[in-house]
């Protein structure tokens, strides 16, 4: 196994809205990770346990590239929360404001937005069958699945279904069936939202290579998207997620999200640890 190392390793706990994750960095000291140490380090009785796990690593001109992993072990080119989390840790960390972030094939602008709340411009949606990407040509507003569902990139694939009552939703038990449903070569991230006031929605997610999660960045700006294609809200909504409340603003620049995070704290690795996974 290509592990982080032969000794002792650091690293960060942090929460975006109760979407969890274990932070690697990895600017000084290069992290080896592959998806053995990533599903060991998901499990919450004999690792840390999280949703999504980053690791920082340096990148030429930019402040950093931010690589991530599901808790199944795959990768993932986005994770809006997580980056948020980051961002503000980079951010206090320089004593700056802003930052330009590296997340798969997109650089993404983040900012602090006051009052402890950070943003990120999760870039522009994708909505071409073949960007989100979908496995042939169908309308992506209208997907021929039942509960005519809505499809969206993030920079990762979204499945956004409209319904009367979000609460409803046996998350655990329709989640897995559309993740993996042929319609997506990549699998997708799923979203049941319902509208619940003015520009306000109620969300539930079912994240690829993890499950059901508290709240999930890139599954809000999907369904903020997919709703203001769809006329039930304007740009500027605000999602009601398991773990809180979520603004996304969508813009012509991209995809605004702003929200709080929480640095828990910062842990070690043990060299026994590990060890147990060679």
């Amino acid at each position: 196994m290509g592990s982080v190392a032969d000794t002792s390793w650091p690293f960060m706990k942090m929460h975006g809205l109760g979407n969890d994750f274990v932070v690697l960095d990895g600017r000084a000291r290069a992290v080896a990770m592959d998806a053995v140490l990533a599903q060991a380090l998901a499990d919450r009785h004999r690792g840390v346990g999280f949703d999504q796990l980053a690791v920082i690593a340096p990148a030429e001109g930019l402040d950093a590239e931010l690589i991530f992993y599901n808790a199944d072990g795959s990768l993932s080119a986005a994770c809006g929360n997580a980056t948020r989390c980051i961002a503000r840790h980079l951010m206090d960390e320089a004593g700056r404001d802003t930052l330009r972030l590296k997340t798969g094939t997109r650089v993404l602008e983040a900012r602090d937005a006051g009052r402890g709340l950070t943003s990120v411009n999760m870039g522009p949606p994708e909505t071409r069958w073949d960007r989100v990407p979908l496995a042939h040509e169908v309308d992506t507003l209208h997907l021929p699945l039942e509960g005519d569902p809505v499809a969206t990139g993030m920079g990762n694939p979204h499945c956004t279904f409209f319904v009367e009552d979000a609460e409803a939703v046996d998350l655990a038990a329709r989640g897995p069936g559309i993740e993996h449903h042929p319609l997506f070569p990549e699998r997708t991230n799923v979203q049941f939202a319902s509208l619940i006031g003015e520009d306000t929605l109620r969300m539930r997610v079912w994240e690829r290579g993890t499950g059901v999660t508290l709240a999930s960045g890139s599954s809000s700006c999907a369904t903020a998207v997919a709703a203001h294609r769809r006329g039930l809200t304007g740009p500027e909504v605000a999602i009601h997620l398991d773990g809180g409340v979520i603004h996304i603003r969508v813009t012509e620049e991209g995809v605004w999200m702003t929200g709080p995070t929480c640095h828990v704290f910062t842990g070690t690795l043990t060299a026994q640890f590990l060890a147990s996974l060679r």
